[in-house]
């Protein structure tokens, strides 16, 4: 196979349009002439017989030696450090300990380098289109990539990913729980409470962790809890409701609305709920919730009943204020508008959700995600003491650290401000196009994400390959009655708040060209 046939090969390859190309062949003599120049012509296989394993009886080998000699060792360690032998090829099935032999037929050479990748022609490459060019997503340290705006997680700035390569440390060590406690801190400027009663949590885990975390320690087994239900989320956080003995009864809404005050109210009258929940923003659906004004409701007719928020996607981006709402949980996760990588589950609680978790009857379900457990580490870190339950992961801490510094070093008006501004430019795209939203009404409408009802005749999986075409990632539908009828369009975080990322106005351009070739090839 000549070098032009093995270059289109591998092309076609890389583009799904054929099988993998033959291996290259190796060329034997200029492999021996290497081994040659660097003096190594021993035999392979060896002509020495293998030896023989030294007995650990202590009743020797059978050759006249101790089974555990230790100048047999010494001259194993010495052999190891020998610098005249060489050492084997990396991914190979050896070990590091150097080789005393070489192999010199390559019929029987485990060890063969691997020649440079075949030059590709730049004139049998697929062609590169405008979008390329002008929309792909330069920044100063990330390798050009199609842009992350799906409902989380999102893209990244680059002082967080550095923060990701942070050398080994110990995760008690006084450096690392400096890191850890003005994490914590910083959390109580996000979360806008100075209560010293409440508590942050940091957590490794999901989200998800958060609704464990609630149905394990703030309620029991047979007492009642309300969920707000907007979308799929409210079904997934009764059913880990349920895991645990609590019975969840979902308040529902037609897709794309939310309950209305009224309708809560009533519900609160029928019976004693430990606790309700509320999505803030619903990501299969881009409902928010207005969590002020139902708290508000709560306190005044059923004020035993804990408020729980799932801030999962409306924490740094939508407003929140959890001392002057009178909030009891919110819980959320780091890859959303926190803007850090996966890994961590955040929650802040007041001091009177500590409190019903301390008079509990019954010891809480769960033994990773017992309050019991995380709050004194938590105390003690935010206090700058060492403590220790499970180890964090420290990297991801100082990711934390990072993005959290950056957000609170702004008031948090300014940060919703500016998110509102860009949700509205989204939807106002959208509706230039002729497309409407899944959450239908204005005041229901999340600021850091677009449902987009596609019309009839189109699909998600019609439009989303026209996006990534174009270096945009949006998601697809998500609510299991109507997911291939939409998509999502998320924009918070980085994207939104950094003024030289163009990221909002490509995505908009990208989905506007996409969607006028869809109804084009269509025939709409």
């Amino acid at each position: 196979m000549n070098s032009e046939e093995r270059n289109s090969k591998q092309v076609l390859y890389e583009y799904g349009v054929t099988r993998s190309p033959e291996p290259p062949e190796v060329n034997r003599s200029a492999v021996a002439d290497y081994r040659i120049s660097r003096g190594q012509r021993s035999p392979w296989p060896p002509t020495r017989p293998p030896a023989k394993l030294a007995s650990h009886s202590g009743r020797g080998n059978g050759n006249g030696n101790s089974g555990s000699n230790p100048n047999a060792r010494l001259s194993l360690i010495a052999r190891h450090f020998d610098q005249r032998l060489p050492l084997p090829e990396l991914n190979t099935p050896f070990s590091s300990e150097r080789l005393s032999v070489e192999p010199d037929d390559l019929e029987y050479n485990p060890i063969q380098r691997t020649p440079p990748p075949p030059q590709i022609d730049s004139d049998i490459l697929p062609p590169i289109t405008q979008y390329d060019n002008d929309r792909k997503n330069k920044m100063s340290s990330q390798p050009a990539h199609s842009t992350l705006l799906i409902p989380g997680p999102i893209e990244f700035d680059d002082a967080v990913l550095q923060s990701m390569s942070h050398y080994a440390e110990s995760h008690v060590g006084p450096a690392f729980v400096r890191t850890f406690g003005e994490s914590l801190t910083l959390l109580r400027k996000l979360f806008q409470t100075t209560d010293p009663a409440s508590q942050p949590f940091i957590i490794s885990g999901s989200g998800t962790l958060g609704w464990d975390i609630v149905a394990s320690n703030l309620i029991e087994r047979g007492e009642e809890a309300l969920v707000l239900h907007t979308g799929y989320f409210g079904d997934s956080f009764a059913a880990a409701l349920e895991t645990y003995g609590a019975k969840a009864t979902q308040l529902k809404a037609p897709i794309g609305d939310r309950p209305s005050l009224a309708e809560i109210e009533e519900a609160l009258k029928q019976k004693q709920y430990k606790l309700i929940t509320i999505t803030h923003v619903d990501t299969s659906t881009g409902v928010l919730s207005d969590i002020k004004a139902v708290s508000e409701l709560v306190h005044r007719v059923s004020p035993d009943t804990l408020v729980v928020v799932d801030g999962v996607c409306s924490v740094g981006c939508e407003e929140i204020d959890f001392d002057a709402w009178g909030l009891d949980v919110v819980l959320t996760a780091s890859q959303k508008a926190i803007g850090c990588p996966p890994g961590l589950s955040i929650l802040m609680l007041s001091g009177r959700a500590i409190n019903v978790f301390k008079t509990r009857k019954t010891p809480p379900a769960s033994y990773y995600a017992s309050i019991a457990n995380w709050q004194p580490i938590m105390q003690n870190y935010e206090a700058g003491k060492p403590s220790y339950f499970a180890t964090p992961p420290t990297q991801l801490v100082h990711a934390l650290h990072t993005t959290l510094s950056s957000i609170t070093s702004r008031p948090m008006s300014e940060r919703f401000a500016i998110h509102a501004k860009t949700s509205d430019k989204v939807k106002a795209a959208v509706a230039a196009l002729g497309l409407t939203q899944l959450a239908t009404k204005p005041e229901n409408q999340a600021h850091a994400m677009t449902a987009i009802r596609l019309p009839e005749g189109v699909t998600a999986p019609e439009i989303l390959p026209g996006l990534l075409k174009r270096g945009v990632v949006f998601a697809g539908g998500l609510h299991k009655a109507i997911a291939p009828t939409y998509i999502r369009f998320g924009h918070m975080g980085v994207s939104v708040t950094d003024p030289n990322r163009k990221d909002i106005d490509n995505a908009i351009a990208a989905l506007q060209e996409t969607y006028a070739e869809v109804k084009k090839a269509k025939g709409l």
